[in-house]
């Protein structure tokens, strides 16, 4: 494949660095990612899936942009490079056991695999045990890094307010954990969810709401109301998906997100251009997203570390 476009991925805190190559696959989303360069992100690791990184991307449209070009990526080589409607980047570098369909946009040259791979292994260390975050900088190959979160408007002004209320909060903790989240993983819980004093049995229920919350609720009402489908049914689709979650968050300590998801509520009627229920909708996605990218650094995976898959039957 011709290689069009070169980013740099880097690990500053790691001295490590890797270039890979937009080879035309799935055009769309490369030019996307391409066009929001340079950005910084917390770096996650996969935790079920296997050999892989992934951090969330500052970039809207990567949560509707449909990719034509799509493999299981257990099958492709490692160093692979991928955009999700996850809002993710993701790079394989070595086994995965999840069999996922995905859209690849590039790949890293093979000369630099060994240092993609202690890129990873270092990734996985600093989010089972030692949680010291690791932040990845996304820049165009030969050019200066940087870091910028865009932001979507609306003509209606009261969206417009939320939307910048969501920019902001958005950006002072893209880069630093959430103090709702780190007094919730410290064990400070006001409402003291969590059955006769536990803790964990609370951040596992923050996780499961919190990632679906982002991945599919608000990224699927993005890819709905550019499908198509009328304004009002996407406001009730908006309120039945949303409250719940965000409620349950709210009691567990995420203050911030409920009180954005009531102001949603209080104000979807006023919505009547399909831009302006996307450009917030998109905001609602990268705001929990984020939150949930955290919430995945933070959570302490290792005390399940004498957990362990039975070994296969002879």
């Amino acid at each position: 494949m011709t290689i069009e476009k070169r980013i740099e991925i880097e690990w500053p805190s790691l001295g490590l660095s890797v270039t890979a190559g937009l080879d035309g696959r799935n055009r769309a989303l490369a030019e996307a990612l391409w066009d929001a360069l340079p950005y910084r992100s917390l770096q996650g690791h996969a935790l079920v899936a296997g050999h892989h990184l992934y951090h969330v991307a500052p970039v809207h449209e990567l949560v509707h942009l449909h990719g034509e070009d799509r493999v299981d990526r257990r099958t492709v080589p490692d160093g692979t490079v991928f955009c999700s409607r996850l809002q993710h980047l993701g790079i394989k570098y070595g086994e995965l056991t999840e069999p996922m369909a995905a859209t690849p946009i590039g790949r890293i040259p093979a000369d630099e695999l060994d240092t993609l791979v202690q890129a990873g292994r270092e990734v996985w260390a600093s989010v089972y045990s030692t949680k010291k975050p690791i932040v990845a900088e996304v820049r165009r190959a030969g050019e200066a890094g940087g870091h910028r979160l865009p932001r979507l408007s609306a003509q209606d002004a009261w969206a417009d307010a939320l939307i910048g209320d969501l920019h902001r909060e958005t950006g002072r903790i893209w880069l630093e954990p959430p103090a709702e989240l780190v007094d919730l993983h410290r064990g400070r819980v006001a409402s003291r969810a969590g059955s006769f004093g536990t803790l964990l049995t609370t951040l596992l229920f923050v996780n499961g709401e919190t990632r679906p919350l982002g991945y599919s609720c608000y990224g699927g009402l993005v890819r709905a109301a550019l499908e198509g489908t009328p304004l009002e049914p996407l406001r009730q689709v908006a309120r039945g998906m949303t409250a719940t979650p965000a409620e349950f968050l709210g009691y567990c300590g995420l203050d911030t997100l409920w009180a954005f998801t009531r102001r949603l509520h209080e104000g979807l009627d006023r919505i009547d251009r399909t831009e302006d229920f996307v450009a917030l909708m998109a905001h609602m996605a990268m705001y929990v997203n984020c939150l949930g990218g955290w919430n995945l650094h933070l959570f302490p995976w290792e005390v399940g570390d004498h957990l362990r898959q039975a070994a296969p039957a002879t």
